[in-house]
């Protein structure tokens, strides 16, 4: 019952803090997770651990699905290049550079180790992205471009993760091994995205007269999909991420416009939920995550964490506006319209280099951390590591999150810039 009354009182928190986010025009993630902190530090609060199994399997499905369907599909293949390069190369890139970073940087790092908190930490938030730039009047290939990365590197960030991980409990790095298992767990995810696509395609077209029915399939789907793909070990992200796409494509067709007015409705109302709780929850873990951690620690650890931050910020905007003169220079040499088209100018390159906010996925990996070894010696510097992550999240999603809106606004980026 207890647990039953603080869920009450967190939704209760959450809808309040909309509504005042839209009156005092602040950006609705910072003050979620401002308020979350806060609650955290209430006398008497009991503790409310994040259990990563409930954030893949609960939070992630619906809103990954919810953005894969919204997005621009003409956008999104316009940009098809500057997305797999940032979701991909990048993810990469920024692990190998925060690994470095940390091994350099934090005593009794490890390489295993400081590539597990560079996994941590590789990947943007695709709930972060979405919620921070909406409303801030950025073009379509800007916000596609941003929410297309967000949605496919959380698959490869979690992919380095695992592999990382396994690397500290002892299996050895086979670089061959590594990238085939990489191109398995995204095709394994795609196949079981399309196929449950097409099938969810076949199942609607024969109720396309039952309104109730047609819609709650849609809503079950992304569930199916990402525990289906992760049963067959293969990436839940990219599966929930092509069935979104899929259905966008043929929903307009099958659905008639009642079905679509209630459908978004209801997909409006579970993703405002989840969205805030995912914000508040975030800001919850940081009281907690301070008892583990010795107080002589905290103020060198949050120093590291601001290195950390600097140090993927770098990475990202290099390889940002790397994309744009790889992009330019093609289109010199070819004078092919698909490059005219995904042509980046400097003020957009500034913004997404910007937007790089890590979140729940981050948290969540961190806290997933195994306590033990298989031999049953503890995890090494797993507190150091969730504490990094945590900070990290929490300064990326404020101080960039904050300062992204004046950003926009001083750069002078309109929806026509393009």
């Amino acid at each position: 019952m207890e647990n039953y009354s603080i869920i009450l009182f967190l939704l209760a928190v959450m809808i309040g803090l909309s509504a005042v986010a839209d009156k005092i025009k602040l950006p609705y993630p910072i003050l979620m997770v401002t308020a979350g902190i806060a609650v955290g530090f209430i006398p008497g609060m009991p503790k409310i651990e994040i259990d990563p199994d409930v954030v893949f399997l609960l939070f992630l499905p619906p809103m990954l699905y919810d953005a894969a369907f919204n997005i621009s599909w003409t956008e999104f293949k316009k940009n098809i290049n500057t997305i797999s390069s940032l979701a991909f190369a990048l993810v990469f890139l920024t692990a190998s550079g925060i690994a470095i970073t940390a091994y350099f940087i934090i005593p009794g790092m490890t390489w295993p180790l400081a590539f597990v908190l560079g996994a941590i930490l590789s990947a943007t938030d695709a709930v972060a992205a979405m919620s921070i730039t909406k409303g801030l009047g950025l073009s379509h290939k800007t916000l596609t471009i941003l929410e297309g990365e967000s949605l496919i590197n959380d698959a490869s960030g979690l992919i380095a993760y695992r592999l990382a991980v396994a690397a500290v409990a002892g299996s050895s790095f086979v670089f061959w091994k590594a990238g085939l298992q990489f191109l398995l767990l995204i095709g394994g995810g795609f196949a079981v995205g399309w196929v449950l696509g097409n099938g969810l395609r076949f199942i609607l077209k024969q109720l396309s007269g039952n309104k109730l029915v047609a819609i709650s399939f849609t809503l079950l789907m992304p569930f199916i999909a990402y525990s289906v793909a992760e049963e067959l070990h293969v990436s839940g992200v990219i599966a929930v991420v092509t069935l979104g796409l899929i259905i966008s494509q043929f929903a307009k067709k099958l659905f008639p416009d009642g079905t679509k007015a209630q459908s978004k409705a209801i997909w409006e109302i579970i993703v405002f939920i989840l969205n805030g709780l995912v914000f508040v929850l975030i800001g919850l873990e940081f009281p907690y995550v301070l008892d583990n951690i010795d107080r002589q620690e905290i103020l060198p650890l949050i120093g590291y964490s601001f290195l950390v931050c600097l140090v993927a910020l770098a990475i990202r905007m290099a390889r940002v506006f790397l994309q744009k003169i790889n992009i330019d220079r093609a289109f010199r040499k070819t004078q092919d319209s698909r490059f005219e088209d995904a042509q980046l100018d400097w003020k957009n390159c500034l913004i997404i280099s910007w937007s790089g906010m890590r979140g729940i996925v981050s948290l969540a990996t961190a806290i997933a951390l195994p306590v033990t070894l298989a031999d049953g010696q503890a995890f090494p510097q797993r507190d150091t590591i969730i504490f990094i992550a945590v900070v990290t999240v929490l300064i990326t999603l404020v101080g960039q999150g904050l300062s992204l809106p004046m950003l926009v606004k001083r750069l002078g980026v309109t929806k026509d810039e393009f």
